[in-house]
């Protein structure tokens, strides 16, 4: 077959790129000799020289060998993995580090990002077809199913941080955005009773899912607390005696600029608490109070599905880290 090649890189680490994903797809037999340089290169149009290159490539990798009388062989069958996540987050890099670190040295693990762009979601999923074992896959909305995922038998793919929709018979290790989000207000009820307004931040561009805002009505109501919806960041003035809560990690730092420029102190003159953790909530300003499922759980068990193949349907509970800033 032709190969069209790219510019993104060479075209020796390509043709490589591409011989290992035959492999692992199981084209050639790991217990038999691979084709002859010749016959590599008739089947892929290139020259023998690129494919010499690119036996080389591989050996460096540990995928194939080669013996005097027997040729090249396989030595270590890759399996290609992809991870395709929406954008890139503290949180998220450590669901990748959870999730390669969980795998063994067998699978090669490709890890993209579609910013949440229907399009690009679709055109990554439509091109990948049939070149991994597993895809492991982050939606581009919260309200959609992609026909396109159709296309994936359902025992390879697994469905991450999807919405409530139905996922028909695949996969999924998912977070509860509502009644998970409504719980965890709920064990926070006797330091949210201490300030006079709860604020919840959301911008227009905010990519969380809005059933989130009924729940936090919801729990107001059932408490007694006056609350606000704030659409426009440029609109929030921190003010004494108001509690927070953003869900993005950029709206928790506009908060902390806003309040020092006031000159009130978080924690004690107004509370913030953000949603998803990361490292940095434990330092800034001696500790943000978060809202969050385990990422590194969801990597272990995206993992497992990669490694076991057994199905799983699962919600992660949206656990409280309370600190300093309520």
């Amino acid at each position: 077959m032709k190969i069209t090649f790219g510019q993104q890189t060479t075209k020796v680490k390509q043709l490589a790129d591409l011989i290992s994903q035959d492999i692992s797809m199981g084209k050639y037999k790991s217990d038999c000799a691979l084709p002859s340089i010749n016959q590599l290169s008739r089947d892929y149009n290139v020259s023998r020289d690129t494919v010499f290159k690119a036996f080389i490539d591989l050996k460096d990798r540990g995928t194939i060998a080669s013996t005097p009388g027997k040729g090249y062989y396989i030595t270590n069958k890759l399996k290609n993995v992809l991870l395709l996540l929406d954008e890139y987050s503290p949180f998220k890099h450590s669901l990748y580090n959870s999730f390669v670190k969980n795998l063994s040295i067998n699978y090669k693990v490709d890890l993209l990002f579609h910013q949440y762009n229907e399009r690009l979601f679709n055109t990554i999923i439509r091109e990948s077809i049939g070149r991994y074992n597993k895809y492991i896959v982050m939606n581009f909305d919260n309200e959609k199913f992609s026909t396109n995922l159709y296309k994936i038998e359902p025992s390879k793919l697994l469905l991450l941080d999807f919405g409530k929709f139905d996922k028909k018979d695949y996969s999924y290790v998912c977070q509860d955005f509502d009644d998970e989000f409504y719980r965890a207000l709920e064990k926070l009820r006797e330091q949210l009773r201490k300030y006079k307004r709860l604020v919840l931040l959301y911008p227009q561009e905010s990519r969380h899912p809005a059933s989130s805002l009924d729940h936090f009505v919801k729990f107001c109501h059932n408490n007694g607390l006056d609350s606000a919806i704030i659409d426009n960041m440029e609109e929030v003035a921190v003010r004494k005696g108001e509690a927070y809560i953003a869900f993005r990690q950029i709206d928790v730092v506009s908060i902390i600029k806003k309040s020092r420029i006031e000159k009130l102190e978080c924690g004690n003159d107004f509370g913030l608490i953000a949603y998803n953790e990361t490292p940095a909530y434990e330092v800034i300003d001696q500790g943000i109070t978060a809202l969050s499922i385990d990422w590194e759980q969801m990597g272990h068990l995206a993992a497992e599905f990669v490694l076991t193949g057994k199905e799983i349907k699962e919600y992660l509970p949206t656990e409280l880290h309370l600190r300093k800033s309520l």
